[in-house]
C-alpha cells in the first residue's frame, strides 16, 4: 500500500538559515520554492518595468518600488516578486509593508512553474491587490487581481493606475524589443 509522504515544513528563520549558493529561496505557507538565478532577458524585462513604473510613481508620497521586493508573513510566507510596489514601511523590516498594491513576476522557464501554479494565489491571499506574470516565451503579461479574473492576457498595452490614480501604460511588443530570446 503506498503511504503518502510528509513534506518538511520550514520556516522564515529556517530560509535565512539557508546557504547563499545563488538561488532563490521563497517559502509558501511553508513550503520550500526554489528557482535558479535570473538571467539576462528576466532582468532586461524586470529593470525595464521597474524603471518604467518608478517614473510613473515619481513624487508619490509613500509609495515606493522595491526590484525584487518581499512579503514576509511569519511563519510560514516570505516570497521575493521581481518588482513589488507598496507603502513604505515606518520601520525597515519587509515584514512592516502591510500595503501592496503590485507584484510582478517575470517567469523564464525555471520559475514558470512556482510563478504560476503556486505564487500567484500565494500574493493574492497575501493581500496584493495585483500581480502581473510576465511570460518570457509568449511575450505576454497575465494579469490576476484580488477583486477579478486571474491569468488574463494582455498582448498589446497594459494599463495600471496607482492608488492615487497616476496611470502607466506598458506596451508589450516595446516592452520585448532587443532582447535576446530565453535558451
Amino acid at each position: 500500500m503506498a503511504m503518502p509522504a510528509a513534506l518538511p515544513q520550514f520556516t522564515v528563520d529556517d530560509l535565512y538559515r539557508l546557504p547563499d549558493d545563488g538561488n532563490r529561496y521563497e517559502l509558501l505557507h511553508g513550503m520550500l520554492l526554489v528557482t535558479p538565478q535570473a538571467g539576462i532577458t528576466h532582468q532586461t524585462i524586470a529593470a525595464r518595468l521597474a524603471g518604467s513604473l518608478i517614473a510613473t510613481l515619481q513624487g508619490e508620497p509613500g509609495i515606493q518600488v522595491w526590484s525584487p521586493g518581499v512579503i514576509e508573513v511569519r511563519p510560514g510566507i516570505h516570497l521575493e516578486p521581481d518588482i513589488l510596489v507598496g507603502r513604505m514601511p515606518k520601520v525597515a523590516r519587509w515584514a512592516a509593508v502591510r500595503e501592496h498594491w503590485l507584484a510582478v513576476e517575470v517567469s523564464g522557464t525555471g520559475s514558470r512553474v512556482y510563478d504560476r501554479d503556486y505564487k500567484r494565489d500565494g500574493y493574492l491571499a497575501v493581500g496584493v491587490a495585483e500581480v502581473w506574470l510576465v511570460d518570457l516565451s509568449l511575450e505576454q503579461v497575465f494579469v490576476s487581481r484580488a477583486s477579478g479574473e486571474k491569468d488574463v492576457p494582455h498582448a498589446g498595452e497594459l494599463i495600471w493606475r496607482s492608488p492615487a490614480g497616476r496611470e502607466l501604460r506598458v506596451d508589450i511588443a516595446a516592452l520585448f524589443r532587443n532582447v535576446p530570446k530565453e535558451e
